[in-house]
């Protein structure tokens, strides 16, 4: 959204994109300023104008809630908060984010101060739009590769604006089979089981770099890696993905991030596999 969210709106439908994940702030820096009203509602207009699906905000990377510095927790805190503010006065759907590590204190050690600050969030940030924590790919102690591992957050915050974005590579890297249909079908039974399909409200459909289990998170275009095109027809042919929205994190061909060769990849499995827009 540099330069205001209406360009985050032009630079989407420029890629041909039908929903947006937008960073209203840099994702490597602490510095927030909130949009003005003018901002919001052209940003509205133009989402109303391009018929744009869904939108989401990604908090942004440094944010760390399991964190032992108290100083990086309440910063966390903040810039969840803001986000989420945002995010009801611009009408976005919700804010994403990644549960970051544990630093070796192990998930027991975590728990309670995790659940303290989600709820911290959601109270000074009240409203509609949702908060989803992001299963990750498992390298540095980080937290919710396994889904029975973030299950039992989710169980703990035990709070109706949680949800869950699943992010295809990181579940490819944390082991899961993501390849096949009977793969595709066997991993989200599991997630059902551990989480709940009623709690998937975001995927990002990333292939990846890296092979299967290897806890490594390495987006690559889709096609282009270890999950393969026949990959991504298991995944948009499974009746899990069916209405849930799907962003783009990939390096993209220019390595300028997500762009319309990756989007046309994915529209034309669905055209192939006889799907339509939701």
């Amino acid at each position: 959204a540099a330069g205001g969210l209406p360009k985050a709106v032009e630079r989407g439908i420029g890629i041909g994109a039908e929903a947006l994940q937008i960073f209203p702030s840099s994702p490597r820096m602490w510095r927030f300023k909130h949009a003005s009203a003018e901002d919001i509602g052209k940003y509205k207009t133009a989402l109303t104008d391009a018929d744009m699906g869904p939108t989401v905000f990604h908090g942004i990377y440094l944010n760390a809630l399991a964190a032992e510095d108290e100083a990086l927790v309440e910063r966390s805190i903040t810039s969840l908060t803001n986000y989420m503010q945002l995010a009801e006065a611009a009408g976005v759907s919700g804010v994403l984010f990644h549960p970051a590590s544990h630093k070796g204190r192990g998930y027991d050690a975590i728990e309670a101060q995790f659940v303290a600050a989600v709820h911290r969030i959601l109270k000074d940030a009240p409203g509609t739009p949702w908060l989803a924590l992001e299963n990750s790919a498992g390298a540095g102690d980080h937290i919710g590769s396994s889904f029975s591992e973030l299950g039992r957050l989710i169980k703990a915050i035990d709070h109706p604006r949680i949800r869950v974005c699943l992010d295809t590579q990181h579940t490819w890297a944390a082991g899961y089979e993501m390849t096949t249909p009977e793969g595709v079908t066997a991993t989200m039974d599991e997630f059902d089981r551990e989480i709940g399909l009623d709690l998937l409200t975001v995927v990002h459909a990333n292939d990846s770099k890296s092979d299967k289990g290897s806890s490594t998170d390495r987006h690559e275009n889709i096609g282009e890696g270890h999950i393969g095109l026949d990959g991504f027809r298991a995944i948009l042919g499974n009746q899990a993905f069916a209405n849930v929205p799907m962003y783009l994190e990939v390096p993209g061909t220019e390595k300028s991030g997500p762009n319309q060769e990756n989007l046309d990849a994915l529209k034309n499995i669905r055209t192939e596999l006889g799907l339509k827009r939701q």
